[in-house]
C-alpha cells in the first residue's frame, strides 16, 4: 500500500514584544471625605488638628465642601447630600496615615486639650515609628505617626 503524503501543518510563528509597562508616579494624593455635618467637621479638623481653609466650595448659597490643608496635605470634606440615606454608617474599614516631622506626643497632649479623645495614645511602631490614633466626628479613622 502506498504511503500517503503527509501533509505540512504551517505554523505560524508569534512574537510578543515586551513593552515596558509605565509605572504610575504620582507626586501627592489627597482624601476626600463625606461628612454628615460639614460646619462641625471643618471646626473639628481645624480646632483639633490644626488644619486651615484652604479653599471653600459653594452651590446656590450654601457650602458644599472645602479643602483643608496641613503642611503639605490636603483633605477635602464634602458635605453628605443624604441621597444614600441619613444612617448610613461613614468611616467603616478605612483609615487615614499621616506623617509628621512633630513630637508625637506634645501634639497628642494638643489634640487632648482641644477635647478630643484618642483612640490609641501615643506608641512606637514595629516599623520604628511613633504614632497615636483618633477618629473624627463621622468615624473616619486617622493615625498620626513620626517619620
Amino acid at each position: 500500500m502506498p504511503k500517503k503524503k503527509e501533509e505540512k501543518k504551517e505554523v505560524t510563528k508569534v512574537v510578543v514584544k515586551k513593552v515596558p509597562r509605565k509605572k504610575l508616579k504620582l507626586r501627592s494624593a489627597a482624601v476626600s471625605l463625606t461628612v454628615g455635618d460639614l460646619e462641625r467637621s471643618i471646626a473639628w479638623y481645624r480646632d483639633v488638628l490644626g488644619f486651615d481653609v484652604e479653599e471653600r466650595w459653594e452651590s446656590d448659597g450654601q457650602l458644599r465642601g472645602v479643602e483643608m490643608k496641613a503642611g503639605d496635605v490636603s483633605l477635602m470634606l464634602a458635605q453628605d447630600d443624604w441621597k444614600k440615606g441619613r444612617d448610613r454608617k461613614k468611616g467603616e474599614g478605612f483609615r487615614v496615615y499621616c506623617e509628621t516631622k512633630q513630637n508625637i506626643d506634645k501634639l497628642a497632649e494638643r489634640v487632648k486639650a482641644a477635647g478630643a479623645t484618642l483612640d490609641s495614645e501615643p506608641r512606637d511602631e514595629p516599623w520604628g515609628s511613633r504614632a497615636f490614633a483618633i477618629s473624627d466626628p463621622d468615624g473616619f479613622k486617622i493615625t498620626i505617626g513620626s517619620v
